[in-house]
């Protein structure tokens, strides 16, 4: 499994940005997919994640209402809206794969690079 994660950048606060991750290799409809971050200094953190279909998704409580993950399984891409960003939203964003979903299935299996974000003031 390959994943390619696109569409980070420079971007004032209070505007808009939307990640892309392309997985090739396996069946895209068969992953849960994870969106990451780890800024310079910090852990990194579960941003958002989404099961086969789309029918669930979880969010980390800092972006609650403002970002949206969104999958479409006929271009085996998984996104990531950002909308209202924050300075503290700059980290580096990864993309994720795994097979299970929910707190008890480890670490997601497949990673993609990352792709930095940066939110001036």
């Amino acid at each position: 499994v390959q994943l390619q994660a696109s569409g980070g950048g420079l971007v004032q606060a209070g505007g808009s940005l939307t990640l892309s991750c392309a997985l090739s290799g396996r069946t895209f409809g068969s992953y849960v997919m994870g969106w990451f971050r780890q800024a310079p200094g910090k852990e990194r953190e579960l941003v958002g994640a989404i099961s086969w279909r789309g029918i669930t998704r979880q969010y980390a409580d800092s972006v609650k209402g403002r970002f949206t993950i969104s999958r479409d399984n006929g271009k085996n891409t998984v996104y990531l809206q950002m909308n209202s960003l924050k300075p503290e939203d700059t980290a580096d964003y990864y993309c994720a794969a795994r097979k299970c979903w929910g707190d008890s299935c480890g670490e997601y299996e497949y990673w993609g690079q990352g792709t930095q974000v940066t939110v001036s003031s």
